[in-house]
């Protein structure tokens, strides 16, 4: 290999790590500045803006409709509640999902073509790769999105009950929290936002409770709807059933802090033994072996 191989590898490493960098101390920063520009322009709520479709984008998923109903795929009944734990609502998701899952296993079977080694093999696994590539995608993103809405129950709990020891309704107080989170924390955003629409619409308060729960599915989640439900049935003060459950969520994450810590002890003899010893015997003992070796050599002569 040439230098200038070697120089552009090393450029191309440093400006990934670079922008790697950038992003990563930017975020915060860019947050910031959305939520003071929000507080300046009258206190505007959380919005998600919806890209319209183009003339082209449309044509192209009538396009995907016409080979999905000439291939005979019949769409999953499940795919928009998986859409909608993701975060994506509407039609489009669904369509690009499905457009995703019928045109990337030919772009992949034309790509195992070029091949010029086992040429069969990779024009059968590249197409069942990219089959079933979406599917682990958007599984994926689900599981990260009830992650960060896991992360955000104590925020939103907190604020909770600062609206309500200030006079809020419940109904108010979950809409205002709706609103302050909408930077920090989108995914509970959209949740709670969620409820407020429904409830608008005529569905009752418990079943748009439980209705959240059963979008999440996280047990946090779970007994948060249920404490809820319990609060609206038996009459009980809403700010002191929240201060109880806020303190009961921090217990558990302060216990799950010390499970996971009492586990490194045992996860890092893995590595000591693999990677850290090996090197530490080497600088040790190595220069011991080259004067015995040397010795030896010696001697024998």
């Amino acid at each position: 290999m040439t230098p200038l191989f070697y120089l552009t590898f090393g450029a191309t490493i440093f400006f990934a790590l670079s922008l790697a960098v950038f992003f990563f101390f930017t975020r915060s920063s860019r947050a910031s500045l959305q939520r003071i520009h929000e507080i300046t322009h009258h206190g505007m709520g959380f919005r998600r803006s919806v890209p319209r479709g183009s003339d082209a984008g449309r044509r192209f998923m009538v396009m995907v409709q016409w080979v999905r109903a000439r291939l005979g795929l019949v769409a999953d009944a499940e795919l928009p509640e998986r859409l909608a734990n993701a975060g994506y609502k509407g039609k489009l998701p669904a369509d690009i999902y499905t457009s995703s899952r019928i045109f990337c296993p030919v772009l992949a079977l034309i790509a195992g073509t070029f091949i010029p080694y086992e040429r069969a093999f990779w024009m059968i696994a590249l197409p069942a790769a990219a089959f079933i590539a979406p599917n682990i995608a958007l599984t994926r993103l689900v599981k990260r999105r009830r992650e960060k809405i896991r992360m955000s129950i104590p925020d939103a709990i907190d604020l909770l009950v600062i609206c309500v020891d200030a006079g809020l309704g419940l109904d108010q107080a979950l809409l205002r929290v709706g609103q302050e989170l909408g930077n920090s924390h989108p995914q509970i955003t959209e949740e709670l936002l969620q409820i407020n629409r429904e409830q608008r619409a005529g569905k009752p308060r418990i079943q748009a409770w439980a209705d959240m729960a059963a979008r999440s599915e996280l047990p946090d989640i779970d007994a948060f709807a249920g404490m809820l439900v319990q609060t609206e049935r038996f009459g009980t003060p809403i700010a002191r059933a929240l201060s109880a459950f806020a303190d009961n969520i921090r217990l558990k994450r302060r216990q799950v802090g010390e499970e996971k810590a009492a586990k490194t002890t045992v996860k890092i003899i893995f590595p000591l033994v693999l990677f850290i010893f090996p090197s530490m015997f080497l600088v040790l003992l190595g220069p011991a072996v080259l004067s015995i070796m040397r010795g030896m050599a010696a001697m024998g002569q």
